[in-house]
């Protein structure tokens, strides 16, 4: 079991940088693909990023595409989120999330991670 711990969202206004950081426990997460998503209440949740295990791999949902950039450091145990020239419709709240399986593909689709973060929020002002 991997626990996942989000952290890094906070109030900016339109055009600041934000970079989220998940951090994980509970098992080394150097061989498992990851990404990033967000919700808003009402909204099914979106994907926004992902990298594939070793990071030689990223995919980016084409709303933040050029603007936020994923990454990770497998010495910490740690992915990262850079949020770049950020947008009021970035306002949402941001889970980190870890395939269940190891030595798979990154995904855009929900359902494929098995472990997620408890959610950071992002509120970007005008």
């Amino acid at each position: 079991q991997v626990q996942l711990v989000d952290s890094g969202g906070g109030l900016v206004q339109a055009g600041d940088s934000l970079r989220l950081s998940c951090t994980a426990s509970g098992r080394t997460i150097s061989s498992y693909s990851t990404g990033w998503f967000r919700q808003v209440f009402g909204k099914e949740r979106e994907f926004v990023a992902a990298i594939s295990w070793g990071g030689g791999a990223t995919y980016y949902a084409d709303s933040v595409k050029g603007r936020f950039t994923i990454s990770r450091d497998n010495t910490k145990n740690t992915v990262y989120l850079q949020m770049n020239s950020l947008k009021p419709e970035d306002t949402a709240v941001y889970y980190c999330a870890v395939r269940r399986s190891a030595a798979t593909g990154a995904t855009m689709m929900s359902y494929d991670y098995g472990y997620w973060g408890q959610g950071t929020q992002v509120t970007v002002s005008s």
